[in-house]
């Protein structure tokens, strides 16, 4: 028998810091939109409020449609090529974006950057699910999503001097180019399942794939693609994971913006601002994905802190400008609730569905988070445009995040009552 702990070493090593550096650049490329509304993009290109909302919105728009098909390729095919050609591509629309000339040509690289940029999430939720085990998977989802925070939080200070030096066309160039120098490394290090590496012997290919085929012996096997689409459990995962995005990426989107127009400081001081809450949701993520592994209830780490996220919004709302410090401490409290729970919400998937049609249902999950995606990015830009303050913004969110909160409360992940797939012992309760 392999060391098991030498086998976990590796494969932590060889694979998160390459796992994490793709999302990492995807997520720069995504989220710097909102420094370049906060700089001037609007004023330079003569673009009115609800255009700009639109504009940053349509992002999420191609990432929804092209995420199921992705996740497919992903399953059937083969996620390292899949990866590389979405990164050469996602880079070139990201460059081009700072030298678009007016609002046509901006909407349509936006459109096409969700479009070439909706593989990755999916793809790598199934790279996971190809690597590591259950009791691995909640801290191996989180360090792919701390991507995300990690990313905000020094693309939000970096961002900042680039625009200053740069204006916002010099952003985008020079914050698109690492994506497709990262193509061929990925190439290079990159396989998609175990039995591909040479820095596993074969006994420890062997002891992984037994521990994985050993996790779905009590997963009931669906005949489709078609039939874990109408599980019942993945339904609500759907409709949660879209309330919530309409949350996390409305504000996100649109937190510069807010930032700026609530205290009159300079784009560099928004970018300090704006980076600061995302070091305190990188460690709640980690906390709430360690114990969710340990502890093996997914569902604990999620509806709580979206609904603390929830409470947090209306608070902010309810303070309005009268304290600027005070808004900024509960949106703090609400972008880590938001964040928390990732991790475990992601490793729920695998622990339900059985591996011929995981990879999909996590595709179609991931595609309706895309939809509430672009629906908050366009509804917090349109809003704010419209009443020139955060107030209506934040009610929005608060009732978004609830709703999450909700439905995840309400996920009956057990096999008397979600009649497709059966639960291992170490499943939600």
């Amino acid at each position: 028998m392999a060391d098991s702990n030498s086998l976990s070493r590796k494969r932590w090593w060889y694979l998160m810091p390459v796992i994490f550096i793709t999302y990492s650049l995807a997520y720069l490329d995504r989220a710097n939109y909102g420094f370049a509304a906060a700089a001037g993009i609007d004023s330079d290109l003569g673009i009115t409020k609800a255009t700009s909302s639109l504009s940053g919105a349509l992002f999420f728009l191609g990432y929804f449609f092209f995420q199921v098909p992705c996740a497919i390729y992903a399953v059937q095919r083969s996620i390292r090529r899949l990866i590389f050609f979405s990164l050469i591509l996602w880079g070139l629309c990201a460059t081009a974006t700072g030298f678009v000339s007016n609002i046509p040509v901006l909407m349509g690289i936006r459109f096409l950057l969700g479009v070439v940029e909706a593989a990755v999430f999916p793809a790598m939720l199934i790279f996971i699910s190809n690597w590591f085990t259950s009791a691995e998977r909640s801290r191996a989802n989180t360090l792919l999503i701390l991507g995300n925070p990690v990313t905000v939080l020094w693309m939000s200070v970096v961002s900042g001097y680039l625009v200053q030096a740069h204006g916002w066309r010099g952003m985008f160039i020079i914050e698109g180019l690492p994506a497709i120098a990262w193509a061929v490394i990925w190439y290079v290090l990159v396989r998609d399942k175990p039995n591909q590496v040479n820095w596993l012997n074969e006994q420890e290919k062997r002891q992984l794939q037994d521990a994985l085929d050993a996790e779905q012996r009590h997963v009931k096997p669906m005949r489709n693609y078609g039939e874990a689409m109408r599980s019942k459990t993945t339904i609500m995962l759907c409709a949660a994971h879209a309330c919530w995005c309409v949350g996390s990426f409305g504000f996100m989107m649109w937190m510069p913006t807010i930032i700026k127009s609530a205290a009159t400081i300079d784009i560099v001081s928004v970018g300090w601002l704006s980076a600061a809450p995302y070091l305190v949701a990188i460690i709640a993520m980690l906390l709430a994905s360690t114990f969710s592994d340990r502890l093996r209830n997914r569902k604990i780490f999620v509806w709580p802190p979206l609904l603390i996220a929830s409470v947090a919004f209306f608070i902010s709302y309810l303070i309005g400008a009268h304290s600027f410090w005070t808004s900024y401490a509960f949106m703090t409290i609400a972008l880590v609730g938001m964040y928390a729970p990732y991790g475990p919400f992601f490793a729920i998937v695998p622990e339900l569905v059985s591996r011929n049609v995981a990879g999909v249902s996590m595709g179609l999950i991931s595609s309706c988070g895309a939809l509430g995606a672009f629906a908050g990015s366009y509804l917090v830009g349109y809003l704010h445009g419209l009443t020139g303050s955060p107030g209506a913004s934040y009610v929005l969110l608060a009732f978004a995040l609830l709703g999450a909160s909700i439905l995840m409360f309400c996920v009956r992940a057990t096999p008397s009552e979600d009649p497709v797939p059966s639960l291992k012992s170490e499943a939600i309760r």
